[in-house]
């Protein structure tokens, strides 16, 4: 006696799988959030204490704010173009993202010095501190992204940008948006809490 086995057309599940350099770039990202997190937290707490200079937000770090946004619509571009095999968009968008994240950082630099004119230095006043510090964080995440733009620009004008190759330009796109993401939080944080 033989027994038929009749097979049913189940739909074949796949795991959930991420490239082991995303998770890396997630992990990193969580890691820089819960840095902010900290430092946020600590400002409110520590702003209940008194002892509280109140000063100005520079002006500098609202153009700051318009640069990061700007870039971050220039980083999309590259994506989309990176996508669609749109080689010189891809090495002009590039470009321009890196450009921007320049400004952003020499304007940065610029609001610290808007800070002195008033008189909010690193050391003498909590206030002053935490402006110094997120600034500064944020800005040295920032760099690292620059220099992984530049990598990415080196990249495109080797051609090596394509929509069969879209794994580095995924992750230095969520990497940037992060980052720009991460500045307005802070800014708003900042305009609220100073």
């Amino acid at each position: 006696m033989t027994e038929e086995y009749k097979l049913v057309d189940a739909p074949v599940q796949q795991p959930l799988s991420m490239h082991p350099k995303k998770f890396a770039l997630w992990l990193f990202i969580v890691t820089v959030v819960m840095i902010f997190a900290a430092f946020t937290s600590a400002h409110i707490v520590r702003q209940a204490d008194g002892d509280w200079l109140q000063y100005d937000i520079p002006q500098m770090l609202w153009v700051t704010s318009g640069i990061i946004l700007a870039s971050s619509i220039t980083m999309q571009w590259a994506y989309m173009a990176a996508k669609k095999d749109k080689f010189e968009q891809v090495k002009l968008a590039l470009s321009i993202t890196t450009v921007l994240g320049i400004v952003f950082l020499f304007g940065q630099f610029q609001a610290w010095g808007q800070l002195v004119d008033q008189g909010v230095f690193f050391v003498g006043n909590p206030a002053g501190s935490f402006m110094y510090v997120f600034t500064g964080i944020h800005g040295a995440h920032l760099v690292s992204g620059v220099i992984y733009l530049l990598y990415m620009l080196v990249s495109a004008f080797k051609y090596k940008v394509h929509s069969k190759n879209m794994l580095n330009m995924e992750m230095s796109t969520t990497y940037w948006h992060f980052l720009g993401g991460l500045w307005i939080y802070l800014f708003i944080f900042l305009l609220l809490n100073h």
